[in-house]
Protein backbone atom coordinates (compact mmCIF):
# COMPACT_ATOMS: atom_id res chain seq x y z
CA UNK A 1 0.00 0.00 0.00
CA UNK A 2 1.33 3.45 -0.84
CA UNK A 3 -0.95 5.74 0.82
CA UNK A 4 -3.34 5.17 4.07
CA UNK A 5 -6.15 3.09 3.00
CA UNK A 6 -8.94 5.88 3.14
CA UNK A 7 -6.47 8.01 0.56
CA UNK A 8 -6.37 5.32 -1.56
CA UNK A 9 -10.43 4.85 -1.33
CA UNK A 10 -10.91 8.10 -2.22
CA UNK A 11 -9.28 8.75 -4.66
CA UNK A 12 -10.35 5.20 -6.25
CA UNK A 13 -14.18 6.62 -5.51
CA UNK A 14 -13.01 9.57 -7.44
CA UNK A 15 -11.70 8.05 -10.54
CA UNK A 16 -14.60 5.80 -10.87
CA UNK A 17 -17.11 8.68 -10.70
CA UNK A 18 -14.93 11.02 -12.62
CA UNK A 19 -15.29 8.25 -15.51
CA UNK A 20 -18.93 7.42 -14.88
CA UNK A 21 -19.38 10.36 -17.00
CA UNK A 22 -17.62 8.62 -20.46
CA UNK A 23 -19.66 7.23 -22.36
CA UNK A 24 -21.56 4.67 -21.55
CA UNK A 25 -22.98 6.86 -18.52
CA UNK A 26 -22.54 4.43 -15.31
CA UNK A 27 -24.44 6.82 -12.91
CA UNK A 28 -27.68 7.39 -13.63
CA UNK A 29 -29.86 5.32 -10.95
CA UNK A 30 -30.02 5.83 -7.69
CA UNK A 31 -29.25 2.09 -6.93
CA UNK A 32 -26.24 2.89 -8.62
CA UNK A 33 -25.04 5.44 -6.37
CA UNK A 34 -26.03 2.91 -3.43
CA UNK A 35 -23.75 0.53 -5.08
CA UNK A 36 -21.26 3.13 -5.10
CA UNK A 37 -21.56 4.34 -1.53
CA UNK A 38 -21.50 1.05 -0.52
CA UNK A 39 -18.46 -0.04 -2.73
CA UNK A 40 -16.32 2.98 -1.72
CA UNK A 41 -17.31 2.65 1.98
CA UNK A 42 -18.85 5.77 2.87
CA UNK A 43 -20.37 6.33 5.76
CA UNK A 44 -22.89 8.47 6.94
CA UNK A 45 -25.85 10.09 5.55
CA UNK A 46 -27.05 8.99 2.46
CA UNK A 47 -30.65 9.80 1.15
CA UNK A 48 -31.07 7.19 -1.56
CA UNK A 49 -33.41 9.86 -3.58
CA UNK A 50 -32.55 11.30 -7.26
CA UNK A 51 -31.91 14.26 -6.03
CA UNK A 52 -28.55 13.16 -4.17
CA UNK A 53 -27.91 11.19 -7.78
CA UNK A 54 -27.92 14.44 -9.43
CA UNK A 55 -26.03 16.46 -6.59
CA UNK A 56 -23.38 13.35 -7.21
CA UNK A 57 -23.25 13.55 -11.02
CA UNK A 58 -23.13 17.35 -11.23
CA UNK A 59 -19.28 16.48 -9.24
CA UNK A 60 -18.11 14.96 -12.25
CA UNK A 61 -16.60 17.31 -14.22
CA UNK A 62 -15.13 18.94 -11.23
CA UNK A 63 -13.44 15.91 -10.35
CA UNK A 64 -12.10 15.18 -13.65
CA UNK A 65 -10.62 18.69 -14.06
CA UNK A 66 -9.18 18.18 -10.62
CA UNK A 67 -7.97 14.64 -10.90
CA UNK A 68 -6.25 15.68 -14.40
CA UNK A 69 -4.68 19.30 -13.46
CA UNK A 70 -0.80 19.74 -12.62
CA UNK A 71 0.30 20.19 -8.97
CA UNK A 72 -0.60 24.25 -8.65
CA UNK A 73 -3.82 24.09 -10.90
CA UNK A 74 -4.59 21.27 -7.97
CA UNK A 75 -3.38 22.30 -4.73
CA UNK A 76 -5.62 25.51 -5.61
CA UNK A 77 -8.76 23.41 -6.34
CA UNK A 78 -7.91 21.39 -3.38
CA UNK A 79 -8.27 24.65 -1.17
CA UNK A 80 -11.52 25.85 -2.39
CA UNK A 81 -12.98 22.48 -2.23
CA UNK A 82 -11.74 22.76 1.30
CA UNK A 83 -12.91 26.02 2.37
CA UNK A 84 -16.16 25.43 0.45
CA UNK A 85 -17.35 22.57 2.98
CA UNK A 86 -15.64 24.28 5.83
CA UNK A 87 -13.74 21.17 5.97
CA UNK A 88 -12.67 20.88 9.62
CA UNK A 89 -10.41 17.66 10.23
CA UNK A 90 -10.58 15.37 13.00
CA UNK A 91 -9.66 11.97 13.78
CA UNK A 92 -12.10 9.45 14.68
CA UNK A 93 -12.68 5.41 14.71
CA UNK A 94 -15.74 3.36 13.83
CA UNK A 95 -16.46 0.44 12.60
CA UNK A 96 -13.91 -1.86 11.48
CA UNK A 97 -11.36 1.53 10.87
CA UNK A 98 -8.87 2.22 12.95
CA UNK A 99 -8.03 5.84 13.37
CA UNK A 100 -8.73 7.93 10.34
CA UNK A 101 -9.55 11.30 9.17
CA UNK A 102 -12.95 12.78 8.88
CA UNK A 103 -13.00 16.26 7.76
CA UNK A 104 -16.78 16.96 7.64
CA UNK A 105 -19.80 15.94 9.48
CA UNK A 106 -21.78 12.14 8.99
CA UNK A 107 -24.94 14.39 8.50
CA UNK A 108 -23.43 16.89 5.40
CA UNK A 109 -24.69 15.68 2.12
CA UNK A 110 -23.41 12.59 0.15
CA UNK A 111 -21.74 15.05 -2.20
CA UNK A 112 -20.13 17.55 0.27
CA UNK A 113 -18.33 14.23 1.39
CA UNK A 114 -17.36 13.06 -1.76
CA UNK A 115 -16.04 16.27 -2.57
CA UNK A 116 -13.94 16.66 1.00
CA UNK A 117 -13.14 13.45 0.96
CA UNK A 118 -11.54 13.04 -2.25
CA UNK A 119 -9.80 16.91 -1.58
CA UNK A 120 -8.06 14.94 1.36
CA UNK A 121 -6.65 12.00 -0.56
CA UNK A 122 -5.60 14.73 -3.63
CA UNK A 123 -3.71 16.59 -0.31
CA UNK A 124 -1.68 13.08 0.17
CA UNK A 125 -1.01 13.07 -3.40
CA UNK A 126 0.42 15.93 -4.09
CA UNK A 127 2.85 16.46 -0.68
CA UNK A 128 4.16 12.94 -1.77
CA UNK A 129 4.80 14.27 -5.23
CA UNK A 130 2.76 11.87 -6.72
CA UNK A 131 0.52 12.63 -9.25
CA UNK A 132 2.19 11.04 -11.95
CA UNK A 133 0.06 8.13 -10.44
CA UNK A 134 -2.77 10.13 -12.32
CA UNK A 135 -3.51 9.89 -15.74
CA UNK A 136 -5.43 9.36 -19.66
CA UNK A 137 -6.44 6.15 -20.48
CA UNK A 138 -3.79 4.97 -23.52
CA UNK A 139 -6.89 4.05 -25.19
CA UNK A 140 -7.48 6.29 -28.17
CA UNK A 141 -10.59 6.05 -28.37
CA UNK A 142 -11.02 6.48 -24.55
CA UNK A 143 -11.09 9.46 -22.32
CA UNK A 144 -10.99 7.90 -19.01
CA UNK A 145 -8.79 8.58 -15.97
CA UNK A 146 -6.49 6.40 -14.91
CA UNK A 147 -5.14 5.81 -11.06
CA UNK A 148 -1.95 3.87 -11.14
CA UNK A 149 -1.64 2.57 -7.33
CA UNK A 150 0.86 -0.36 -8.66
CA UNK A 151 4.43 -0.66 -7.46
CA UNK A 152 5.84 -0.33 -10.80
CA UNK A 153 3.46 1.88 -12.28
CA UNK A 154 2.38 -0.24 -14.97
CA UNK A 155 -1.17 0.53 -15.15
CA UNK A 156 -2.41 2.17 -18.97
CA UNK A 157 -6.03 1.77 -19.01
CA UNK A 158 -9.08 2.74 -17.73
CA UNK A 159 -10.34 -0.30 -17.59
CA UNK A 160 -9.83 -4.09 -18.46
CA UNK A 161 -12.48 -3.55 -21.00
CA UNK A 162 -9.82 -0.71 -22.91
CA UNK A 163 -6.94 -2.82 -21.89
CA UNK A 164 -8.22 -6.22 -23.19
CA UNK A 165 -9.68 -3.69 -26.86
CA UNK A 166 -6.15 -3.30 -26.94
CA UNK A 167 -4.46 -6.17 -27.09
CA UNK A 168 -6.96 -8.05 -29.50
CA UNK A 169 -6.02 -4.92 -31.44
CA UNK A 170 -1.82 -5.65 -31.17
CA UNK A 171 -2.62 -9.51 -31.70
CA UNK A 172 -4.54 -8.75 -35.30
CA UNK A 173 -1.66 -6.41 -35.97
CA UNK A 174 0.72 -8.74 -35.09
CA UNK A 175 -1.40 -11.96 -36.67
CA UNK A 176 -1.71 -9.55 -39.85
CA UNK A 177 2.12 -9.26 -40.23
CA UNK A 178 2.57 -12.74 -40.04
CA UNK A 179 0.83 -13.44 -42.56
CA UNK A 180 1.69 -10.98 -45.06
CA UNK A 181 3.76 -12.92 -48.34
CA UNK A 182 7.38 -12.24 -47.34
CA UNK A 183 7.75 -9.77 -50.45
CA UNK A 184 5.47 -7.44 -48.85
CA UNK A 185 7.37 -7.16 -46.05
Amino acid sequence: MLFAHETELALQAAVVLANSAEPPDTMTTVAELDAFFTEYLYTGRHDHDAAELAEVRALRPALRHLLTSDAEAAAAQVNTMLSTARATPRLVRHDDFDWHIHAVDDDEPLATRIVVETAMAMIDLIRADELSRLGLCADADCEGIVLDLSRNRSRRYCSVTCGNRNAAAAYRARQSQQTQPAQDR
